[in-house]
């Protein structure tokens, strides 16, 4: 009697097991889901999803965090040498000329929202290329680039005012916000925090607040969205800041709360002229990347 042919085990995705490590890296599914540049839902699906192919739970779950099971610290190690395998052989046939230095310059703000995923990628796609980053104002950064100082440029921008319009990537909502049951909102004149008048975040919130025929104050000045969180978490002004900025300590404050609408602003890529060919692989990596962020996110637009 003929035996029939055995079933054909499920083939585990490279996408998966990423989100996989990156979930037990940081032990937190939001925070994975911004290093792979996924919603959190998305990244809920595909675990759920990988479970029940495995038939077993791969993580532990409370209000807080997560931590691998057994079956997740087993499968950990199949994982990266899942991706490490796969790096290695296609670094033999498309990666040998992918070396020297790109220089990568961003504010810090998309530095928190984009460069931890794409230094991992980049690291283990073009592991003989260094990055040298930059992080400064959106305007010198552009100009950086123009001056032949950076290869490339993600800045923030307002009004379409940029050198080249196709360098637009993304947009993103600008939102007021203030801490979680604070009252700076309630204080009249109305304190705020600003950076220095460069930041286009500044010009949009005063151009509003005066348009709006609202009286504040600048309470805090910093040149690092880290020094505008501390403000709005210490509860003495609030703060124009961008959507996916905005923490669980934070609260969004809006027309309800008497505050003028921001609307959105653009993210820019500007590359620089006869950049090497790895600087422009670079380039187009970024643009797919913030390209995918901006397509799973509800105040995101891709361009």
């Amino acid at each position: 009697m003929a035996q029939s042919a055995p079933a054909a085990l499920p083939i585990l995705e490279l996408d998966v097991m990423k989100t996989f490590i990156a979930i037990a890296e940081t032990g937190n599914f939001t925070t994975a889901a911004e290093a792979v540049f996924r919603t959190p839902s998305a990244v809920s699906m595909q675990i759920k999803k990988l479970e029940e192919t495995l038939g077993v739970p791969l993580f532990r779950r409370d209000a807080r965090s997560v931590s691998l099971t057994h079956h997740g610290e087993m499968l950990l190690s199949f994982a990266k040498r899942l991706i490490a395998l796969n790096n290695e052989a296609v670094s033999r046939f498309v990666v040998p000329e992918m070396n020297g230095i790109v220089k990568l310059g961003a504010p810090d703000d998309i530095g928190e929202l984009v460069l931890p995923g794409i230094l991992s990628h980049l690291s283990e796609t073009w592991p003989q290329l260094a990055i040298d980053v930059t992080i400064e104002s959106s305007a010198n950064l552009h100009r950086a680039v123009e001056d032949g100082r950076l290869d490339l440029a993600i800045y923030n921008f307002l009004y379409a005012v940029r050198a080249d319009p196709a360098e637009k990537v993304m947009s993103e909502r600008l939102v007021w916000v203030g801490r979680k049951h604070g009252q700076a909102h309630l204080k009249t004149p109305l304190p705020i925090s600003v950076w220095d008048s460069g930041c286009i975040w500044r010009t949009r919130a005063l151009e509003e607040l005066t348009r709006a025929e609202i009286e504040f104050r600048i309470a805090y000045f910093c040149g690092s969205h880290m020094g505008q969180t501390a403000a709005i978490r210490a509860d003495i002004a609030i703060a124009p800041l961008a959507r996916f900025l905005v923490r669980d300590d934070m609260v969004v404050l809006g027309e309800r709360d008497g505050l003028p609408d921001l609307g959105s602003y653009d993210i820019g890529l500007a590359v620089r002229k006869g950049a090497s060919q790895p600087a422009l692989a670079v380039a187009d990596y970024i643009r797919s990347a913030l390209g995918d962020y901006a397509s799973q996110q509800p105040t995101a637009v891709a361009a």
